[in-house]
């Protein structure tokens, strides 16, 4: 007996039919933009796109990424449908309640196939681009054979209005990412409504005029969408954008292709009216047996393509098959400890006075021959970020091999990249810009923490030392508020071999992002090397004694500082131990014993120095403390006027401790 055919407009609707339901229950949500793209998602789904739900994380699967989060039940749909076993439908009927794996917006690692995290506007594509990024760069170094995959996103006009995703799509068109796909829901609908009220612009132009292949077709009708991306996949030296025409809230007999389905429940009467008009009779969250099986023979279609797969990476040569898993795994080989270790050997020794981004490029010089992971890059600011090495090439489309990636004014687009990049896998990334520049990537950097992905900031420039830029470019409530991001390392090194030092720190920590504050102006070596990373305990006592009954306590460049101060104390008979703090993050995790011994008991006087504003540092200083640092913007001139002037000196540190034993 044969099985009953299903029409590809069934499966569609199928994915709309969820979405209503599953909006309609939670009393909250968006169902217009997943019931206008369900064609154009069958299509990609069914015919395309390269996926086996029994092993989700298979390296060589297509990237799916649904950049316009908000229609995140186009996604939950898709996952049940096709049979991956965490996305179940007592999670669709539980859509953005407590506890549930199908939140507001997808959130990566709450359930399969959840590529990354999306909802704030822009941030999928430029991920995507990362992904890109990723597959181009692994299948040049290890073989079309394991790595031959696509990366596909599906953005909206908001991702398309934000900064960002025009950085994206700049970025993306310039690096020739010919295995980039984006399907543009193009509905002309946003939350005020009709998108006439805020642009006019031409969106399949902007996109044609930064480098890309562009289409555009009824995202209604799947022959048009399917001849689309066939069409899409030949070409090979561009990004392609499909412009998909679609009606938000399709079916909906009274709201279709109005902003009152953008982000509200539909309402019983007209989910009724939906049901009627698509010619749905089921109930809700159920799926016809005929179209929930069709479903999920879309879902098994991969199996043999992971099989085969799985052929193709046996065969490989033996080293390059370890080297391939390794990165899969994101593991370090042992010769990147040996090489820190080394160099911080040799820096003691040498004792150089260099800024901490010269020392941080010096680490690199010892890291990235060592460790082929790493991708670096700048945000336009290369001789001055030290982020590019002699080992590193840059990557092009001409060059695809490369690991230096010249981001240009991009800060945001670049921080999505790698967050992309880590995501993807076989790559660890690292990017730079000044510290007061985390203003244009701040969204992409809580991603990276909210994520517990490795992506490495280097971020110099990180005080009034900059000098002559001035205001404008002197952080100093940044490292409060990067602080303030739950998951995210903090490090700010005083010297060389505590650079070496986080530099270790950030490529261990694989679960979260970090934030290396870097100077601009030389700093002495303060540290002797020793065999054990003392930044990881987050502080530690640089000089003095744990019995000494004061603390002053500094990080990165006014460790110095802090040591000229105890000298000048000593000279007055009081004695104190210097405490250098890389990173409040690390420290807060010690244990309770070793924080009371590095920071003294009660009755201890604590005196802080960063050259910052002090917001937090009430946290280390205790009822007995005080903080020297910056209280307002800085200024323009030489760094070592600017220290005077804001009377952050080793005077000014020793004078505080002195009142406050008085």
């Amino acid at each position: 007996m044969t099985e009953p055919s299903v029409a590809p407009r069934d499966l569609a609707n199928a994915i709309r039919a969820l979405s209503m339901d599953a909006v309609q229950q939670a009393d909250s949500g968006h169902p217009g933009m997943p019931m206008g793209m369900a064609d154009a998602a069958t299509v990609l789904f069914s015919k395309f796109l390269k996926f086996d739900p029994t092993d989700p994380h298979w390296p060589d699967r297509d990237r799916f990424v649904l950049s316009a989060g908000h229609g995140s039940m186009l996604l939950y749909s898709l996952l049940y449908l096709t049979g991956y076993a965490d996305m179940t439908l007592e999670e669709i009927k539980h859509f953005r309640q407590l506890g549930s794996r199908t939140a507001g917006h997808p959130e990566y690692g709450h359930a399969s196939g959840i590529e990354t995290t999306t909802g704030p506007l822009g941030q999928g594509i430029a991920d995507s681009v990362g992904f890109a990024m990723a597959e181009r760069h692994l299948r040049t170094r290890f073989g079309a054979d394991v790595v031959d995959h696509f990366t596909y996103c599906v953005v909206g006009d908001g991702c398309l209005m934000e900064g960002i995703g025009q950085e994206a799509v700049t970025l993306a068109g310039h690096l020739g990412l010919g295995r980039l796909i984006v399907l543009f829901d193009n509905n002309g609908i946003s939350i005020d409504g009709p998108t006439s009220l805020s642009t006019s612009e031409d969106h399949k132009k902007r996109f044609l005029a930064a480098g890309w292949h562009v289409q555009e077709v009824d995202g209604l009708d799947q022959d048009a969408v399917t001849r689309a991306i066939r069409k899409a996949r030949n070409v090979t030296d561009k990004p392609s954008m499909i412009a998909c025409k679609t009606i938000i809230g399709y079916g909906a007999p009274t709201k279709a292709g109005t902003a009152a389905t953008h982000g509200s429940p539909l309402g019983k009467d007209e989910v009724a009216g939906a049901r009627q008009k698509l010619g749905w009779t089921a109930p809700p969250f159920e799926i016809p047996e005929p179209i929930f099986t069709a479903w999920r023979k879309i879902g098994a279609k991969g199996k043999s393509q992971r099989r085969k797969w799985i052929k193709r990476h046996a065969a490989m040569a033996e080293s390059d098959r370890a080297e391939f898993d390794r990165g899969q795994k994101g593991d370090l080989p042992p010769a990147v400890d040996e090489a820190i270790r080394a160099f911080k050997q040799k820096t003691a020794s040498e004792k150089p006075s260099w800024a901490t981004r010269k020392s941080s490029q010096e680490v690199l010089e010892v890291i990235n021959p060592v460790l082929p992971e790493t991708m670096g890059g700048s945000a336009d600011l290369t001789g001055s970020n030290n982020t590019k090495t002699a080992t590193l090439k840059n990557q092009s489309a001409a060059d695809p091999a490369g690991r230096y990636v010249h981001y240009g004014i991009r800060e945001h687009a670049m921080s999505a990249a790698m967050n992309g990049l880590a995501l993807h896998g076989g790559v660890i990334p690292y990017g730079g810009t000044f510290l007061v520049f985390t203003d244009y990537a701040r969204g992409a950097i809580r991603l990276s923490a909210l994520m517990g992905v490795r992506v490495i900031y280097v971020m110099t420039h990180d005080s009034i030392g900059l000098g002559e830029d001035g205001p404008t470019h002197q952080p100093v409530e940044h490292l409060a508020a990067l602080r303030a991001i739950p998951n995210m390392h903090v490090l700010r090194p005083a010297d060389a071999i505590e650079t070496a030092e986080c530099w270790q720190i950030a490529l261990e920590t694989r679960k979260g992002p970090t934030i290396l504050a870097l100077t601009r102006q030389n700093l002495p070596t303060v540290r002797h090397a020793g065999d054990s990373n003392l930044s990881a305990r987050g502080a530690y006592i640089l000089a003095g004694e744990a019995a000494n009954p004061m603390r002053l306590i500094a990080s990165g460049s006014e460790v110095q500082l802090a040591l000229g101060a105890r000298d000048l104390l000593a000279k007055e008979g009081l004695q104190a131990a210097v405490v250098s703090m890389p990173s409040w993050e690390l420290f807060a995790a010690q244990s309770d014993a070793y924080r009371n011994e590095v920071m003294g008991g009660d009755g201890t006087v604590r005196v802080a120095c960063e050259a910052a504003g002090g917001f937090g540092w009430e946290r280390w200083l205790g009822a007995k403390g005080a903080f020297v640092g910056m209280t307002g913007f800085g200024a323009s001139g030489k760094a070592a006027d600017l220290y005077k002037h804001f009377g952050i000196t080793a005077e000014a540190i020793a004078a505080a401790a002195k009142r406050l034993t008085a």
